[in-house]
């Protein structure tokens, strides 16, 4: 049986990462501080025999329990996820965003290190940061404002991306980098500030939908399940280590599209629209290139977005809007981990 440890692994993706891994046969040790994760997200699995949650902060990792917990059976893997990832955590959160993907990712890779374990480390796309390449390969080297309000994450996570590549090459870790597009489905908080959230919340409320600048700037989104298919190739495909891929559904829409979408799954065809400034450094366009994942891991997104919002919807829709008389709020139909 293989053991693995999932830092982040009570967040939105990390938590679907663990229900995963769980039904390959695998088990999984989840550490998370749940700062911006929940313990509701893996409600499910705290029963599994399979699954053991640490509720510590990955900066407090104590090497003596880590011991006893794979005393036995060593970590083979580590799949690091942990860190704010949401406009509104990481500024909430600077200090957290910057020390989790530095100091975190070092004593992660050090855990790695001394265990022979395989390591991912989850970038972003955000490390392209305003784009001057479009749609942008994983070649392309950005283009970030090293001191702007965002740059707690964009510059976290490209020096997460550094030390990882340092320990591929310094000690020969077999560590791989992937870098997240937008992604969405169930188990995002309703108020972590991401537009699939808010812009769902926002149509089943029947409150106008919030535009920032023209709504021109464009986004691709790829559904969970996908993403997390895409983390498990990146991490079990052998002979990968140091190499960087970009995951993400490279179905490009403006914001503008996006809303009309969402507001047409959630049964408001005439959306009505609150428009705000553009935030700081915010990107223009984003749109990732895959032929990498595509070629080397066996990749690529499969839900279409309007099936994956039609789950998404349907999962939030019972956590928005009361339920009917006679009914109880979990007596809504809500899809598996999954949707598919």
């Amino acid at each position: 049986m293989e053991y693995l440890l999932v830092s982040g692994g009570a967040g939105f993706i990390g938590s679907h990462l663990c229900a995963a891994l769980l039904e390959r046969g695998i088990f999984v040790v989840c550490v998370d501080n749940l700062s911006t994760g929940s313990r509701d997200n893996i409600a499910a699995l705290l029963p599994h025999p399979r699954f053991h949650f640490l509720p510590i902060d990955i900066l407090d990792l104590d090497p003596k329990r880590l011991a006893a917990e794979d005393a036995d059976h060593p970590f083979r893997y580590v799949f690091h996820l942990a860190s704010p990832a949401s406009v509104v955590d990481y500024l909430r959160l600077p200090l957290e965003t910057l020390l989790v993907n530095g100091q975190g990712t070092h004593r992660l890779l050090e855990l790695a290190r001394s265990r022979q374990a395989r390591f991912l480390y989850t970038s972003t796309s955000e490390i392209y940061g305003d784009p001057l390449v479009h749609p942008q390969p994983e070649s392309y080297w950005g283009n970030v404002n090293p001191n702007g309000p965002r740059s707690c994450y964009d510059e976290g996570k490209r020096y997460g991306e550094a030390l990882t590549a340092e320990y591929g090459r310094s000690f020969g870790l077999d560590a791989r980098i992937v870098r997240i597009f937008n992604t969405y489905g169930p188990h995002s908080r309703i108020d972590d500030g991401r537009v699939v959230p808010n812009f769902v919340g926002q149509a089943l409320r029947g409150e106008p939908m919030s535009i920032y600048g023209s709504g021109a700037q464009t986004r691709s989104f790829c559904y969970v399940s996908d993403l997390v298919e895409g983390l498990i190739a990146a991490m079990f495909t052998p002979g990968v280590g140091g190499e960087v891929f970009n995951l993400g559904n490279p179905e490009e829409h403006t914001i503008l599209e996006f809303g009309e979408i969402v507001a047409r799954l959630c049964g408001v065809p005439s959306p009505r629209l609150s428009w705000s400034d553009l935030p700081t450094d915010d990107p223009s366009r984003r749109q990732p290139v895959i032929d990498k994942a595509i070629e080397v891991l066996g990749w690529r997104p499969t839900v279409s977005l309007e099936d994956g919002l039609r789950d998404t919807i349907a999962w939030f829709r019972p956590r928005i809007l009361p339920a009917p008389a006679g009914e109880t709020a979990g007596a809504s139909a809500t899809p598996g981990l999954f949707g598919h």
